[in-house]
């Protein structure tokens, strides 16, 4: 049972690491967060992405993967996530002319940490899709060692998410004394893009029906 449990927890670490890794509008706003807030950004931001995963993942085990996996759902989410991104970019982009290397680190608290990355998370489809095709087969997978195995599962994965945006929020955080305030604007202005980016291509995505 323990050996079943531990290979559950380092499956799930390592799947976990493969998708943390992969550049989207999460790590974005970790980048962008970091380099104004600090090397807590990361695990904040990663906070609210674990109780948001959390919740999803009891709505999976009671039946809820049928719902998110309907091309309706996927165009509500596109369209808002797209929005949602748009915003955050606009943030970005309306700071640029007062951005600072010199303002004190963790001084900029608008905005709650927590609520972003929840946020983050559900304006990306395909975290949602992720989670109702391989995620719900990991979690059926798991169920059959009940409750520890699906504790071993999400303790496992959000492990991975940790660690990830722990190291990119501490590297950004550190790296910022490097730093002059137009290198600072230019990094916040290619986050700004990237997000503009995201967003294009979901909103685009759900007008041209290609799900």
């Amino acid at each position: 049972m323990l050996t079943s449990l531990a290979t559950i927890f380092f499956t799930s670490l390592i799947i976990a690491f493969s998708g943390a890794m992969m550049p989207g509008p999460l790590l974005t706003v970790t980048i962008s967060e970091s380099s104004k807030r600090g090397a807590m950004a990361g695990p904040l931001l990663i906070t609210g992405h674990a109780i948001l995963e959390l919740l999803l993942i009891t709505g999976l085990l009671l039946g809820l993967a049928p719902v998110l996996k309907h091309d309706l759902f996927f165009l509500i989410s596109a369209l808002l996530g797209g929005s949602i991104m748009f915003w955050m970019a606009w943030g970005m982009f309306r700071s640029l002319p007062t951005l600072s290397v010199n303002t004190q680190e963790g001084t900029e608290r608008k905005g709650n940490l927590l609520i972003t990355g929840a946020l983050m998370s559900l304006a990306n489809p395909y975290w949602i899709i992720w989670w109702a095709t391989i995620g719900i087969g990991y979690i059926f997978y798991s169920q059959t060692f009940g409750l520890p195995g699906i504790v071993f599962f999400f303790l496992g994965h959000i492990t991975g998410d940790y660690i990830w945006y722990t190291a990119i929020s501490t590297a950004v955080s550190k790296g910022k004394k490097l730093f002059t305030d137009q290198v600072y604007r230019i990094l916040i202005g290619i986050c700004g893009t990237f997000l503009v980016g995201f967003a294009v291509y979901l909103i685009m995505t759900a007008a041209n029906n290609n799900f």
